[in-house]
């Protein structure tokens, strides 16, 4: 008992990492795509990307509204998350109902380790566009940097009711099961998710959840030195 113990505690900080990481590119992403020729997914992520185009337009798009959008995507590849949050607050007083511009605010806020202002972005976000499953994984990884696993799995649980198929949600899911001591459904969230990335040709995705398997496998075999 004592050996698998061990090695489960030393499986814990890769899988936080790895999740750290995960939640960068969410932060990243959408902001992205608001510039023409800035990606930073391979093109086998085309999935991925389609969802964020959903999210990021709005019935009421105008000309000023992407303009504002582009210039707080070119704050953030800067490395600017203050002058990107100051444009997305502008954005926000000038369209007030949008829920895209409380999501990115979410993310930008994230960036500079502001959790709790994240979320309360992420939650108007919601309060203004109740199926945003973007936002829920979005409110669920920033519980998890802070190993607030239950709270993290109830966000995650919700963005896949609306969305049983969103690969990034059920990985993320899966990595706070595991947390949680719950492996049998944190394997079977991460096969699903491995076939609906096998499925969406998004090689990336399809290595990572496959590393994060054995990883899982291996740390669970008192077998395993």
């Amino acid at each position: 008992m004592k050996v698998k113990r061990k090695h489960k505690s030393a499986f814990v900080q890769p899988i936080s990492c790895m999740m750290l990481s995960m939640i960068t590119v969410m932060g990243i992403s959408p902001l992205v795509l608001a510039v023409p020729g800035k990606a930073l997914h391979p093109p086998e992520e085309s999935a991925q990307k389609q969802l964020q185009k959903i999210a990021q337009f709005s019935d009421t798009d105008t000309p000023e509204r992407s303009q504002l959008i582009q210039q707080a995507n070119a704050l953030y590849n800067q490395g600017d998350f203050k002058g990107a949050e100051e444009n997305l607050r502008q954005f926000i007083k000038k369209f007030p109902e949008d829920a895209f511009g409380h999501f990115q605010l979410g993310n930008v806020l994230f960036q500079q380790k502001k959790p709790e202002e994240a979320i309360n972005a992420y939650r108007e976000a919601i309060r203004l566009k109740s199926n945003y499953a973007l936002a829920y994984n979005a409110s669920g990884m920033v519980y998890a940097s802070q190993s607030r696993w239950e709270d993290a799995i109830i966000e995650y649980k919700k963005a896949l009711e609306i969305n049983p198929n969103y690969g990034e949600a059920l990985t993320n899911f899966a990595l706070a099961l595991w947390q949680t001591n719950k492996r049998d459904e944190a394997l079977s969230s991460l096969e699903k998710a491995l076939n609906i990335f096998k499925e969406q040709n998004r090689g990336e995705k399809v290595n990572q959840v496959e590393r994060i398997l054995r990883e899982i496998k291996t740390a669970d075999d008192p077998g395993v030195s």
